[in-house]
């Protein structure tokens, strides 16, 4: 595609919207090398993953990319040799932790809702927790290599602790003597070129022996170090020496160990980075309420209220279109500020977005079109340096255009024929069209020209449409309107303004016949277009005051075959209750007659008996099952937190404790779940006392995420209890969610929320073991917590 088309069309706007919206640098780089296809399969396929990751984060959020970041130059140093610093070893390991968790996440959503393509992706990413562990066992969170690196290194700065220990001790027993203070500028020790150094009054230079090794600007102050301790400061510098080799020796190996999985992190690089693309073209897509379009290559485009992604929301107009059916060529005419030229490249814009697998900002059921290639034509492109005119520069840029297109191409031509003599403006203009519409190539073109109002009337394949214009206000609504041609509003603004009469009918006089039978038709087309909108807007209200006076006799429906089970079940259990007692009573007779019979000898016979005693048992009737019901939703509109309801699907008693939109969080014994509230029946309502209690002040708790998905609780600024009731029940969402780990953010503070929280932690029957956070997990700010 065109650099020059694609700036024009303010595609690379959008990529830098997109790029926004990554989290890590591989995703955004990804996002900045992003350009339209002409491949349909390609696009289908980019498409479904920004499906699937918007799917994904609609339920759970983003993945966790924190701490991920490219190793390419890094580790390709590594391979040939070169020694990587302790911050690129610790980048290292923190992008192989974090690609683990990105990893788990994108499989535990796939196992709940399938998400293949992504799924795909996550699975391929290494694991490699050896390099990983090892590498955290070195180097701390300041990117520092620790003491047990290697127990040489231990040794070494044991022996560096003590040399300085010291050697500190030498020079503070010099500072307090009485007849050395005298001499010092300041009772201090310092450090010059990595030395330890007393500063010494410079008249008194004479009377330490050892080194200056430097003097202040003034130089009334001379810094020594004295001779007494010139062999511990050599010793000291050795002991450095050797610390710097052994943790050249630790970097060497850790490097060593990096190198040997470099080929799986740079393909884990690639994964990570098209996750987050995915992921950034979700929430992108979830900013501009984007929607799924469906793709053809057949040339066909219906844009059902679609937006400039680029202009404000309350401020954008939609637009309607749709070409390549019916018709492959529209003509759109109107006044300037008319809003043709913005509808123009919202139709260019949003043909390049779904082209590279992005949601476009229309209404469900759009549908677009791969284009082999889109050319364009908007805009002054008058050159002072090329010294051409505003009319040669178009001329030129159309005979590129028309040089390149096929069949398969979308055309878009602003002003066409404009900065020339009307008379052949509109004559070129026509036949350009004519040319383009023969080639089979899709186009949409704005004109001021009427004379191609004719033309699009007469031609087969081609349409008028206009911006529409409110004589009433005397200003354009920027809506398009497909099948109208534009209207001369000249007069009529011209009679609202003020304009006399007599000089209105004599310009009317000077219009040529035709001109007035085709601004006739077009008022007359005006006029229907608007009894047609109005009988839309009519029918759609009586569709919505059906669709309500349906639902409503829906729910009498159900009431009343609820009603009619409870009446049936009534009927049923005094049957029951009938025949139990009559089945009592033949039992005692038969009984009477076994007595009789063997009493006196009489012959009845017991097969007899059994076959009696059959019927009887099946005279029992059979009862009626009521049918479950399909829509409860109206039982649970007054039920508030605090409420005894009963779960249907659990036919368990419980009580709410929060409601959230069409969920209740409903305490069921011990456990605590999330319950439609179609799945609830209100037994006893507690809002009478809920009015007289007073609303109790609370500390404000606020989560890093949507509750329903969270990973992260942010307990900072409440009290210990609350904290704990809010924690507590977090870990049980969580533990419901099948989270493996969770972070409570409780800051450093004075440690208070801290060890309370750990302290609950210790005793909480869902967490198997907790830890301070490590480096870029905040700290000693957070304690992470593992799920059983």
């Amino acid at each position: 595609m065109d650099h020059k088309i694609l700036n024009t069309m303010d595609y690379y706007k959008m990529i830098q919207k997109l790029a926004g919206h990554a989290l890590t640098s591989l995703g955004k780089a990804v996002a900045e090398q992003l350009k339209p296809s002409s491949d349909l399969s390609f696009v289908k396929h980019s498409l479904q993953a920004t499906d699937e990751a918007t799917k994904a984060y609609r339920l759970k959020g983003t993945p966790p990319f924190r701490g991920i970041a490219d190793l390419t130059a890094s580790l390709k140093r590594a391979r040939i040799g070169g020694t990587l610093n302790p911050a690129e070893l610790l980048e290292i390991a923190e992008t192989i932790r974090s690609g683990r968790r990105v990893k788990k996440h994108v499989l535990q959503l796939h196992s709940d809702d399938p998400i293949p393509l992504l799924h795909d992706i996550a699975d391929l990413l290494t694991e490699h927790k050896p390099t990983e562990d090892a590498i955290f066992a070195c180097i701390d969170d300041n990117a520092e290599v620790m003491d047990q690196a290697s127990p040489e290194l231990a040794s070494v700065r044991r022996e560096l602790r003590n040399g300085e220990s010291r050697i500190r001790e030498k020079l503070e027993q010099m500072i307090r003597s009485s007849s050395v203070q005298k001499m010092l500028q300041d009772a201090i020790i310092t450090l010059r070129n990595d030395r330890y150094v007393i500063p010494v009054k410079s008249e008194y230079r004479s009377n330490f022996g050892g080194i200056v090794h430097d003097q202040s600007s003034s130089g009334a102050t001379m810094f020594i170090e004295p001779e007494v301790i010139v062999s511990m400061n050599n010793k000291l510098r050795e002991l450095k020496a050797s610390e710097e080799r052994e943790i050249e020796k630790v970097l060497q190996k850790l490097t060593a160990a990096a190198a040997e999985v470099s080929d799986d992190l740079l393909a884990d690089g690639e994964g990570l980075g098209a996750l987050d693309f995915a992921f950034a073209k979700a929430r992108l897509g979830h900013e501009m309420k984007a929607t799924l379009p469906f793709m053809n290559d057949r040339g066909f485009l219906k844009l059902k209220r679609g937006r400039h992604p680029l202009l404000a929301a309350d401020a954008v107009v939609p637009i309607d279109v749709e070409l390549g059916n019916s018709f492959s060529t529209i003509i759109v005419t109107g006044p300037n500020t008319g809003g043709k030229t913005v509808s123009l490249k919202t139709i260019g814009l949003l043909s390049l977005m779904s082209m590279s697998g992005l949601f476009i900002p229309a209404e469900d059921g759009s549908q677009m079109c791969v284009f082999d290639a889109i050319y364009a034509d908007i805009g002054d492109e008058q050159s002072i340096e090329q010294n051409l005119s505003t009319f040669s520069s178009h001329l030129t840029n159309i005979i590129r255009i028309l040089n390149a297109m096929t069949p398969k191409s979308l055309v878009l031509l602003d002003e066409l024929g404009a900065g020339t003599d009307p008379a052949e403006g509109s004559a070129l203009a026509i036949a350009i069209l004519e040319h383009i519409h023969r080639k089979g190539s899709r186009i949409v073109a704005t004109t001021h020209y009427s004379e191609l109002k004719a033309y699009a009337y007469n031609r087969n394949g081609v349409i008028n449409a206009s911006m529409e214009f409110d004589v009433a206000t005397l200003s354009p609504t920027y809506r398009l309107l497909v099948g109208v041609p534009g209207r001369s509003n000249a007069f009529a603004i011209a009679e609202r303004l003020g304009l006399s009469q007599q000089i209105i009918d004599h310009a009317r006089g000077e219009v040529s016949e035709d001109d007035m039978r085709v601004e006739n038709m077009i008022a007359s087309l005006e006029e229907d277009r608007l009894s047609a909108e109005s009988e839309r807007q009519s029918a759609e209200s009586l569709r919505k005051e059906l669709e309500q006076l349906r639902e409503k006799h829906a729910a009498e429906q159900q009431r009343f075959e609820e009603q009619r089970d409870k009446l049936l079940l009534r009927a049923q259990e005094e049957a029951r209750e009938a025949v139990r007692k009559a089945k009592l009573e033949a039992e005692q007779i038969i009984s009477d007659l076994r007595k009789l019979a063997l009493e006196e000898g009489a012959s009845v016979k017991e097969h007899k008996l059994i076959e009696a005693r059959r019927k009887l048992d099946e005279a029992s009737p059979e009862l009626h099952k009521p049918k479950p019901a399909a829509n409860r939703s109206g039982k649970s509109a007054k039920i508030g937190p605090g409420d005894d309801v009963r779960v249907y699907s659990l036919n368990q008693k419980g009580s709410v404790i929060e409601l959230s939109g069409s969920e209740a969080l409903v305490q069921l014994g011990i456990m605590k779940m999330k319950v439609s509230l179609d799945d609830l029946e209100l037994l006893k309502s507690t809002e009478a006392v809920a009015k007289q209690q007073q609303p109790k002040q609370a500390a404000s708790l606020k989560r890093t995420r949507d509750e329903s998905v969270a990973m992260e609780l942010d307990l900072r600024g409440a009290s210990l209890d609350e904290a704990l009731i809010e924690a507590d029940r977090f870990l049980d969402e969580a533990f419901l969610a099948g989270f493996g780990s969770v972070h409570l953010i409780h800051g450093k503070g004075t440690g208070v929320l801290r060890t309370g929280i750990q302290d609950f932690l210790r005793r909480h029957k869902h967490v198997k073991s907790y830890r301070i956070g490590q480096y870029g997990e905040g700290g000693t700010g957070v304690t992470v917590a593992e799920l059983h």
